[in-house]
């Protein structure tokens, strides 16, 4: 009995050594390995815009073209009074325009002229020689697209002319034409030393057809200020007011041809205003 447990105990521990030596040398086994997720660093709010600064890639900016403004003198002349002589025996003028651009919408405008009309009414015949000189501005209404300069504008002027005038003929009105009409008078009775001032609105436009060319037309209203009248005869046409109303009251119309002189540019570029993040919950 004795040699018999100690024979079991031999072999419990020879397979227990045997065992432990199998764990030991056999294959080791890999713990698997958790996958490692990127999770999105928490960014201040006082550090956003610098942040997002040096995240913007190079492919994802936009090219702004800046709008480019032009500055200078435009100088043109009136293409109606020109063609007016053709066709006009009466009448031989002469008026040369301007403007300057000041700002995105003002330009500081002026025309001057020369006329020489004989008027034929029905009881008057009489020749008007003068020169005018009209200074303002300018205020363009439209708004351009890209590099566009076209003009739609309203503005004020103030004029004064020098003149004289000279009475051709003059038929004397009878009432009671019972032995017919009284016949012409010739009169030949010059007026010299007459001068008037009026202040005129205008309104129009003006349009780029080739490169610095424009071609443009105005109306215009105008209302006298002053008028020194010689004695026993009246201003009915002054020159750069044009006919007189009702004594105080006229209008005009010029067709124009202008070319613009650049001086020089004004790059305006557009401003973007980034979006807003939306507040965190």
């Amino acid at each position: 009995m004795k040699h018999t447990l100690k024979y079991i105990f031999s072999i419990y521990f020879v397979l227990s050594a045997c065992i432990l030596s199998a764990q030991e040398t056999g294959p080791k086994k890999i713990a698997p390995v958790k996958p490692q997720t990127e999770t999105a660093p928490v960014i201040p709010a006082n550090d956003y815009e610098e942040v997002r600064k040096t995240a913007i890639k190079p492919t994802d900016t936009i090219n702004i073209v800046p709008k480019i403004n032009r500055y200078g003198l435009r100088v043109g002349v009136d293409v109606y009074k020109l063609t007016r002589m053709l066709y006009d025996k009466d009448y031989k003028g002469i008026e040369f325009t301007g403007d300057y651009r000041l700002s995105k919408k003002y330009y500081a405008a002026a025309e001057i002229g020369n006329e020489n009309k004989t008027t034929d009414d029905d009881r008057l015949n009489f020749t008007t020689k003068g020169s005018y000189v009209k200074v303002g501005f300018d205020y363009n209404a439209y708004e351009n697209w890209l590099d566009m300069e076209n003009i739609i504008s309203v503005g004020l002027r103030y004029g004064f002319s020098s003149f004289s005038q000279q009475l051709n003929d003059y038929k004397i009105y009878n009432s009671t034409p019972y032995f017919g009409e009284v016949p012409e008078i010739s009169s030949g009775q010059k007026y010299n030393g007459l001068s008037a001032s009026w202040v005129e609105v205008v309104a129009g436009v003006k349009a780029k057809v080739f490169n610095n060319v424009f071609v443009g037309f105005s109306l215009r209203l105008n209302t006298l200020v002053s008028n020194k009248k010689p004695d026993n005869f009246d201003n009915l046409y002054i020159p750069g007011f044009n006919r007189t109303y009702d004594g105080s009251f006229g209008v005009g119309f010029n067709y124009t041809i202008s070319y613009f002189i650049p001086i020089y540019k004004k790059k305006i570029v557009p401003v973007i205003v980034p979006k807003k993040p939306l507040p965190k919950k």
